[in-house]
């Protein structure tokens, strides 16, 4: 499975953007989620689509905010965030994980980071 993230980018505090993460490989079967890494602080995990798109979860910093699809025909995944905040800057990352568990943890794969900037 490989994974690339894009569509970050500056915008205005109440804006929103749209985040892709686009796949190879039989992504159907996996947990596809939504990670992100602020200036000087740890990895934190935002939102996660479920293996067949059954189930989404999300941070209780985003829930309402943010809304994470999968369309499995194209293999992509969005993480659409609206109402975005100077505290949603970070690097944004894309990752999957077929060992289930905890929803947050067991992510073997990992795409490169996309910046999401937001000013107040």
């Amino acid at each position: 499975v490989q994974l690339q993230a894009s569509g970050g980018g500056l915008v205005q505090s109440g804006g929103s953007l749209r985040l892709s993460c686009s796949t190879s490989g039989r992504i159907m079967y996996y947990t596809v989620a939504w990670f992100r890494q602020a200036p000087g602080k740890e990895r934190e995990f935002v939102a996660a689509s479920t293996s067949g798109g059954s189930g989404t979860f999300y941070a209780d910093s985003v829930k309402g905010r943010f809304t994470i699809s999968r369309t499995s025909t194209k293999n992509t995944v969005y993480l659409q965030m609206n109402s975005l905040t100077p505290e949603d800057t970070a690097v944004y990352y894309c990752a999957a994980q077929n060992v289930g568990g905890d929803i947050s943890r067991g992510y073997g794969y990992w795409g490169q980071g996309t910046l999401v900037t937001v000013s107040s």
